[in-house]
């Protein structure tokens, strides 16, 4: 008897759009703040844009180049090229508004302060999630069938947006976000000790206790690390 042959298809996903989004907003980001340094420091050719007296800050620009990238999306739905170039576009505008970040957020020109290095931490989160998302990984994907395993995709999500709230409360944004996609950041981030000037810490922390003393001896004011260093030699060190 002959048994029946079995034919496997596996499709993998086009990341490709993706790949253009995230390149071109890389390539922009380190480009605007080699630019950005150059006019700090008086060197080479590049300076500030002004009309009328009015400094015009690059995020504009890059508001428009993402507006523009998305109404024609959403209206023309182009194939290739157009598709790769429209997310080029939007890339490179998402770079252009997120590294000033921290001026629309402040609502003012901190951008060699250290309230600006937001805007790298943006710049930086903006990237991960962009890596992920490219590489396929998508929690939010219900490929359940019936009303059970609907169900228990529900309730899964829930608990990782739970997860993912309570990293952010306890001052760890980039790890409750990235969290989203990767639900055990979000726990990990969830269950370790809050930063000492997180909400959580000030709702749950009474001063001088246990738990408060341990935040400020695992955060202390002025504390550097590894990634504070790569953030100052990407985007320049703030003024003090």
């Amino acid at each position: 008897m002959r048994s029946a042959d079995v034919e496997v298809v596996v499709t993998v996903p086009n990341h490709g759009i993706g790949l253009w989004m995230v390149g071109a907003f890389v390539l922009t980001f380190v480009g605007t703040r080699v630019i950005t340094r150059l006019i700090r420091a008086g060197r080479g050719p590049f300076r500030n844009v002004e009309v009328g007296g009015t400094h015009v800050h690059h995020q504009v620009y890059g508001i428009l180049a993402m507006l523009v990238a998305g109404a024609m999306e959403f209206a023309y739905r182009p194939d290739t090229p157009g598709a790769q170039i429209l997310a080029a576009l939007f890339g490179t505008g998402a770079a252009l508004t997120l590294d000033e970040y921290a001026l629309w957020l402040h609502l003012k020109d901190v951008y060699w302060t250290r309230e600006g290095r937001k805007s790298v931490d943006a710049a930086f989160l903006a990237v991960a999630v962009g890596l992920l998302l490219v590489a396929g990984v998508n929690p939010f994907a219900d490929t359940g069938q019936g009303a059970t395993a609907h169900l228990e995709f529900a309730v899964v999500l829930l608990i990782d947006l739970v997860f993912t709230v309570g990293a952010i409360l306890k001052g760890k944004t980039a790890l409750g976000v990235i969290g989203l996609l990767v639900p055990l950041v979000a726990l990990v981030a969830c269950l370790r000790l809050a930063k000492p000037d997180s909400p959580w810490a000030r709702w749950r922390y009474r001063p001088g206790s246990q738990r408060a003393e341990r935040a400020l001896r695992r955060y202390p004011p002025g504390r550097r690390t590894r990634m504070d260093a790569l953030k100052d030699f990407v985007g320049g060190v703030p003024w003090r």
